[in-house]
């Protein structure tokens, strides 16, 4: 019989991702209005974190096995449907983060079941249904989808659900597992990791992010940009015309086919507004946009809009916002 809430925990070098928190999070607030339990699924080597059951887990199960050392799809989806076949939960949610969106597609095709993409909400119906809300057309409009089969999955948009305060009080069961894996089915693997120089918050789980587009000219104005994005204490993200122009690098596009985000504040700098942009930031709570058009789409879904040339009112934002700091 199905039972409880299974959660995929994302980690990047032994440290739990955010995004994972907020699914645990919004696992632990439906498993109590069902009096169901919650499961967290970790991978690799590293000790289970205190954080999971600080964040609702009532048991953290972790997968332990040498190809499982590295990502690769087919490694953690042959773990992960194991510890599910094991584990028959009602529920498996996790983060629609890179890894995420990667990962339970194939586990939802591997147990012959529907899955919710990106969902911003998630509620139980008729006293044990799951029924979430996820955003369709690039953003224009949003599907309330009822998931009917066992075990429903959903991935959650990050920045959208709630962390809440963690409860140091809490404690949870642990308990380790070893999968039968075939390294002749695991067709990818990882055999080096190189850093890039990238920018010390993650865009996708940032609270404030500050973006150019095709207005700022060039990779030389960049640094503009990313002065006011640290000095607002955010990243720095980019449209597509931006990156398609060769002027900064991908990891940084936000919009439907780069990351999308849900800061708190999303800060336009030289962003027409595009469907393909809107589509990635537009669930931001405030947006702030800066153009020099005054008809540009951006200023349609703007909270707050300024129109003038951004090479004079982003260098003076950065002034205001680091005399307020200093202040």
């Amino acid at each position: 019989m199905a039972q409880g809430i299974l959660v995929f925990i994302e980690e990047r070098e032994g440290k739990v991702k955010k995004t994972s928190l907020e699914a645990l999070h919004a696992a632990r607030k439906l498993a109590d209005q069902m009096n169901e339990t919650v499961l967290a699924v970790r991978m690799g080597a590293g000790e289970p974190a205190a954080d999971l059951a600080h964040y609702g887990a009532d048991k953290v199960i972790t997968a332990r096995h040498e190809l499982l050392s590295s990502y690769s799809t087919e490694g953690y989806c042959d773990a992960l449907s194991q510890v599910v076949h094991k584990t028959e939960p009602r529920f498996i949610l996790g983060s629609a983060g890179a890894m995420g969106r990667d990962l339970l597609p194939r586990l939802a095709a591997r147990l012959g079941v529907g899955l919710a993409q990106d969902c911003v909400e998630a509620h139980i119906v008729d006293g044990s249904q799951l029924e979430c809300v996820r955003p369709i057309y690039a953003g224009k409009a949003y599907a309330r989808v009822r998931l009917l089969m066992t075990p429903a999955m959903a991935t959650l948009r990050p920045n959208v659900f709630s962390l809440g305060a963690p409860d140091s009080s809490r404690s949870a069961e642990v308990e380790e597992f070893v999968p039968g894996l075939d390294a002749s089915r695991i067709r990818v693997s990882v055999k080096e990791i190189k850093a890039g120089s990238g920018q010390k918050i993650e865009l996708t789980e940032a609270n404030i992010i500050v973006s150019g587009g095709r207005g700022v000219k060039g990779p030389e104005n960049f640094p503009m940009i990313q002065q006011l994005a640290e000095a607002l204490g955010g990243a720095m993200g980019a449209s597509r015309a931006a990156v398609d122009a060769g002027w900064i690098d991908h990891q940084y596009q936000v919009g439907q086919t780069g990351k999308t985000v849900s800061p708190t504040l999303y800060v336009a700098c030289g962003i027409s507004g595009a469907i393909q942009h809107l589509a990635g930031m537009s669930s931001s709570r405030y947006i702030v946009a800066i153009n020099k058009d005054p008809e540009a789409p951006i200023f349609n879904i703007a909270d707050y809009g300024i129109v003038g040339d951004l090479f004079e009112v982003v260098p003076a934002l950065t002034n205001a916002v680091k005399e307020l700091k200093s202040s």
